[in-house]
């Protein structure tokens, strides 16, 4: 039974691993991002901030425009107010920028963002797009608290404003040395404000990571309402099933 019950742990621990080492990522706790994936406006408002923010360097080759009508936007709302090139309502969200070119101009092409809501979850992605301050020491001038050296600078910055890193020694800590010194407590302190509130700034990103998730997968919230009458049906089915069981085998001893 013990061996039984350990080849049956194998695979859930192969799939539990990486999203565990993911989400201790540089070892910063994640905050809860405050996803509704029912919530029209808040996916409508996600998708203005996508097309005027993200869409310049990273695509979205699994996502075509005319999807966003599911989200109650018509054909002239989403070529007016979201496409900026000359695309057409029926195609995919890709960028003029080839990879050949980013590469060259930026090290490595930006990544596809069609399912970065999937591979690194919804918690990484409201952390991380708020967490971005001013490094001199990085090549962009940018750093993450919660990614560590990334490539790509804040390009929300003129949204959140601008943070530096301060370090200062922990209260209580002055002559107590232990393993590298003193404890230190990291803060992030505003330093050039942008022009949003921190409570605007962290909801326009909750909209934006409510939008990526619904990209991820924009039949989720369909496949679970269906998922649920399907359930529903079985659950009424099952009394009659169980009669017809009843009359089938009422004979056999």
């Amino acid at each position: 039974m013990k061996k039984l019950i350990a080849i049956l742990l194998i695979p859930a621990a192969t799939f539990i691993a990486p999203l565990a080492a993911m989400a201790s990522e540089g070892g910063v706790r994640l905050d809860t991002a405050p996803i509704k994936p029912t919530d029209v406006l808040s996916l409508q408002r996600g998708a203005r901030t996508f097309a005027n923010y993200c869409l310049n360097c990273h695509s979205a080759s699994l996502m075509r425009w005319n999807r966003l009508e599911e989200l109650g936007l018509n054909e002239s709302q989403i070529s007016d107010n979201l496409i900026f090139t000359g695309a057409k309502i029926g195609d995919l969200m890709d960028v003029a920028m080839t990879k050949k070119d980013a590469r060259k101009w930026f090290g490595a092409a930006p990544p596809d963002l069609s399912v970065i809501a999937r591979a690194r979850g919804a918690d990484w992605l409201y952390s991380y797009l708020r967490s971005f301050y001013r490094d001199p020491a990085r090549p962009t001038g940018w750093n993450n608290a919660v990614f560590e050296n990334v490539g790509m600078p804040n390009p929300l910055w003129q949204l959140q404003g601008e943070r530096v890193r301060v370090e200062e020694k922990a209260k209580g800590s002055e002559g107590k040395e232990g393993h590298g010194g003193a404890a230190t407590v990291v803060k992030y302190e505003m330093v050039k404000p942008g022009s949003l509130s921190t409570v605007q700034y962290d909801e326009t990103i909750a909209d934006l990571v409510n939008f990526l998730v619904y990209m991820g997968e924009p039949a989720a919230t369909t496949r679970k309402q269906i998922g649920i009458f399907v359930l529903l049906y079985l659950l009424a089915l099952l009394p009659l099933v169980y009669l017809l069981k009843r009359e089938f085998w009422k004979d056999v001893h």
